[in-house]
């Protein structure tokens, strides 16, 4: 089967599985789950293909779709009321992820998404893991609805994700971005950093007790301790009277100032550390580097980017709800693989993942649960 330059319609589970057993492999994967309890993506009615049926119950499953003018996909979900009723029982409630009841179920259908992601990825591969949070009794603390757990009323909304978590009281952060990192780097993923998307141009909150939230995580993890990664690719421009104070022809020669009283490890210079700093060394070995804090890229004028990310939010006048920008996406992609890669995203939505990577000379491969966003994604990716 061509996977490349695609989105596939289904449970990403199913669809990954299907890759891993033909032995696909990804080089980077950029992404933004669904939040817990927020939202439905897909028809309260959809329904998906039952997966313990026969061989021959499946053709002829698929042959009564063909008649009926459907396409025979096995996992993408359908609603009920397109289907004849005698087929009905071929079906089941598609699963959507983000409608668990509890926070830890979750937490759990996440880790078992990207423990199938882990699978599929390059060994040299990275996850760039984008996810907001949320508050407990998000949008309605205030009335009896969202009391304590236990309470009789609040079970009763539990399946509209309204309940206040098991441990969380009304009005706490959720956390859910961190809990799934820490539950991520619990199953063998290396969580090398968290970056701060912050958003010059936030939602406006009408809150009066707290700050009005301007920020979401994007998490860096690995496969393993050592990875492909392209520093170069998205190093941020230095300021112009950096380059030249960097740039003086006597930088080497310079000695520094002993400001400090009683100091004793050498002078200080008033222009920057040399490569690997006195302390580490002055060789180019890429330990010295990580500890020297050197600013200056091989001479071109950009600093290594740092870990907070300012980007404004995308609009797109599409029917998806949660678009992330494709300046977000951007660094990720470079920095994550090389032209000609493989790009990754299960959660593919309106196809932000696959446009940007098409347009910077990479493959996609994109998983989404809801078929009415196909539409979108064609118009997109053309």
């Amino acid at each position: 089967m061509n996977w490349l330059d695609d989105c596939h319609f289904g449970d990403c589970r199913d669809t990954m599985r299907a890759m891993i057993a033909d032995g696909v492999k990804v080089n980077v994967v950029v992404t933004s789950p669904p939040y817990w309890g927020l939202r439905r993506y897909l028809p309260t009615d959809a329904v998906r293909m039952r997966h313990d049926l026969s061989s021959e119950q499946t053709a002829f499953f698929h042959a009564e779709l063909v008649k009926i003018g459907l396409h025979p996909n096995r996992t993408a979900p359908l609603r009920r009321a397109q289907l004849p009723r005698p087929l009905r029982p071929f079906v089941e409630p598609a699963p959507e992820i983000g409608r668990e009841p509890t926070l830890g179920a979750f937490i759990d259908t996440l880790v078992e998404v990207f423990t199938l992601v882990r699978q599929l990825m390059a060994d040299d591969g990275t996850l760039w893991l984008n996810m907001g949070d949320s508050y407990a009794a998000h949008r309605s603390y205030q009335v009896p609805s969202t009391l304590m757990n236990g309470d009789a009323t609040n079970q009763a909304q539990a399946a509209g994700g309204r309940r206040v978590p098991h441990g969380l009281k009304p009005k706490d952060l959720v956390g859910q971005p961190w809990r799934l990192a820490f539950a991520l780097q619990d199953t063998g993923w290396y969580l090398r950093q968290d970056i701060i998307w912050h958003k010059p141009n936030p939602m406006p909150e009408s809150v009066r007790d707290r700050c009005t939230k301007a920020h979401e995580y994007v998490f860096l993890l690995s496969k393993l301790p050592t990875y492909y990664f392209d520093a170069q690719a998205i190093a941020q421009p230095l300021a112009a009277s950096s380059i030249a104070r960097l740039s003086q022809a006597t930088l080497g020669q310079q000695h520094g100032s002993n400001r400090v009283q009683g100091k004793s490890n050498g002078p200080m210079k008033a222009v920057g550390a040399r490569f690997g700093g006195v302390k580490y060394g002055a060789d180019e070995h890429d330990e010295s580097r990580t500890k020297s804090g050197k600013d200056w890229v091989n001479a071109t004028g950009c600093a290594n980017r740092r870990s907070v990310w300012s980007i404004p939010t995308q609009a797109y006048r599409g029917a998806h709800f949660s678009t992330f920008p494709e300046a977000l996406v951007e660094p990720c992609v470079l920095a994550g693989s090389c032209p000609g890669g493989i790009v990754f995203d299960p959660f593919f939505g309106s196809g932000t993942t696959g446009q940007v990577a098409k347009r910077l000379g990479r493959h996609f491969i994109g998983c989404e649960l809801n078929p009415d966003y196909e539409p979108l994604q064609r118009h997109r990716l053309g």
